[in-house]
């Protein structure tokens, strides 16, 4: 029985496909193992390519594995490898370069290897892509909750970002397919899932429906067994306010929602190419916060994009402090080969983003010491995951970490308890 082995970088939908392609080998006959901790026959890298760095750190796994595995069949798939491929072909270490596409069959591709010994490169014009590419019958499971792929694809086309080019335009799931999935997670006990995609709030368009996201929750919140529905990122723009309205109809639902807002700074966001203002962005905010009272928001934040000057990073920083997200992600400009944002003049130094960087992460630290400290003494409800030593870790619904002392066995239990005191990255109940 040969063995294989995989390394996953990149974002949730990356995560979720790696895990169909395990099942697809184990459904073949091969052994899947830890490739920290044992040699391989076939080792997988699931690419990412989301900025320079992302690329750079593929490269390195690649030939890290290579090194580790010296007799293993290498296979690079993914982002970077759809984008990139005339780099991966030039290295020596890789034997089977695949798009996103093609990992549903990666097995064939593997076999077709070992009967050939020819370096095998199979990546399809995603841009041809015209529906979602279903990969079987497969769960990925976090612990205690299920991520689910609905969508995949973006038309946006950011200036910054290469994933419209990766990942190709918008492809929604079919509505029955996803049900069908959710409703065998409920049957295996699971009680949470995470809703994923590229641009989830594109979901349906492609069906033209424009309100096919919310009408897919409504759908999934009347599953039995399923008692936490947790959204991926959304686009600002998709919160209206008859989207709230019926999204508050659905009890299940998790009072957290992640908006990317990548600028405080107009001047900054038209660069951008993103498709809101700051106002707009506040009034979504306002919205939101007029219906959940223990809504969080947490974002991703891009500092030193090309052009930001010091007043703009400053109207970014003010806005940040009035909004007060929960948490921010926050992440210096990397230059991405083949964007617009590429090709700007006036680059920002290194240094000043380090700076700003800084500046942004405090604020953000600071903002969710303050929202945890405010729980305390209160109740919160927890679904809990696995023990850390004396702790039993979970989340509430509104994705508050909780650690919770006790001896029990608490996993994959939903069980309210009082805060009695707070860190900045968790509360102690």
């Amino acid at each position: 029985m040969k063995k294989v082995s995989f390394y996953t970088l990149g974002c949730k939908v990356n995560q979720y496909e790696t895990n169909a392609m395990i099942q697809k080998f184990k459904e073949a006959g091969y052994e899947i193992v830890d490739m920290n901790n044992d040699i391989s026959d076939i080792c997988v890298v699931n690419t990412c390519t989301v900025t320079n760095i992302s690329d750079r750190k593929s490269r390195h796994e690649l030939r890290k594995v290579k090194d580790k595995n010296k007799n293993a069949i290498i296979v690079a798939t993914g982002c970077y490898a759809q984008v990139s491929k005339e780099e991966l072909e030039e290295m020596p270490e890789i034997d089977i370069v695949l798009g996103n596409t093609e990992k549903k069959d990666i097995v064939k591709y593997v076999e077709e290897f070992i009967n050939n010994k020819e370096k095998i490169v199979e990546i399809d014009d995603i841009g041809m892509q015209k529906e979602f590419s279903e990969m079987g019958q497969i769960t990925y499971t976090e612990k205690t909750r299920a991520v689910i792929k609905i969508q995949d694809g973006c038309n946006q086309f950011c200036s910054y970002c290469i994933i419209p080019y990766a990942r190709g335009r918008v492809r929604s799931r079919r509505p029955e397919e996803i049900i069908k999935e959710i409703k065998k997670i409920a049957q295996k006990g699971i009680k949470e899932v995470v809703i994923t995609g590229i641009h989830i709030s594109s979901y349906g368009r492609d069906f033209n429906n424009e309100n096919g996201l919310i009408e897919l929750l409504e759908n999934l919140n009347d599953i039995d067994g399923i008692q936490r529905i947790r959204l991926g990122s959304l686009e600002p723009k998709i919160i209206t306010e008859e989207f709230v309205q019926r999204l508050t109809k659905l009890d299940k639902m998790c009072h957290h929602f992640h908006l990317s807002l990548q600028s405080g700074c107009d001047e900054t966001l038209k660069r951008m190419n993103r498709k809101y203002t700051t106002q707009e962005f506040r009034e979504i905010v306002q919205r939101l916060r007029k219906y959940y009272d223990d809504v969080i928001l947490t974002t991703d934040v891009i500092v030193g994009f090309p052009g930001e000057t010091e007043e703009e990073f400053n109207k970014t920083f003010e806005f940040l402090k009035e909004i007060k997200f929960y948490k921010m992600h926050v992440f210096p400009y990397s230059k991405r080969k083949g964007t617009r944002a590429a090709e700007m003049k006036e680059q920002v130094d290194g240094n000043i983003k380090e700076q700003r960087s800084k500046i942004l992460i405090d604020l953000s630290n600071k903002n969710q010491k303050e929202y945890n400290a405010s729980l305390m003494g209160k109740k919160v409800e927890v679904l809990f995951e696995d023990r850390d030593e004396e702790y039993y870790k979970g989340h509430t619904q509104n994705y508050i970490l909780v650690k919770y002392k006790t001896n029990e066995n608490l996993d994959n239990i939903l069980r309210e308890v009082e805060v009695i005191n707070a860190d900045i990255d968790f509360v102690l109940a």
